[in-house]
């Protein structure tokens, strides 16, 4: 069974920064084989690619809407893949979700990956 588990979120003033972790785990999962993405969804909105990192990270994808203030990276020997999030903004709340996908790639599209997270609440005052 594979789990993708975020933490970091929370609620953080307008201009604030956070930091979201993602660890995976299972037995069958290979994470270094595994593009892994951001995604978030506010309350009545679709569900949006934030970013998007390759397999060894040497191909990365930011939506318009969060470039210059989102960075994502992993740490393969850890399992793990984080979003730091600076100059945030009311915009920006909404629940955020890790996901994996097994392309070479990137995973873009909210219909690619093979394994979602549960979620972090992400709320920012202004």
């Amino acid at each position: 069974q594979v789990q993708l588990v975020e933490s970091g979120g929370g609620l953080v003033q307008a201009e604030g920064s956070l930091r979201l972790s993602c660890t995976a785990s299972g037995r069958t999962f290979r994470f270094r084989d595994a593009c892994m993405a951001w995604f978030r969804q506010a309350p009545g909105k679709e569900r949006e690619i934030v970013a998007s990192i390759s397999r060894r990270g040497g191909s990365i994808y930011y939506a318009d809407s969060v470039k210059g203030r989102f960075t994502i990276s992993r740490d393969n020997t850890k399992n793990t893949v984080y979003l730091q999030m600076s100059s945030l903004k009311p915009e920006d709340t909404g629940a955020y979700y890790c996901a994996a996908g097994y392309t070479s790639g990137l995973v873009t599209s909210p219909r690619s990956p093979d394994y979602w997270g549960q979620g972090t609440q992400v709320t920012v005052s202004s």
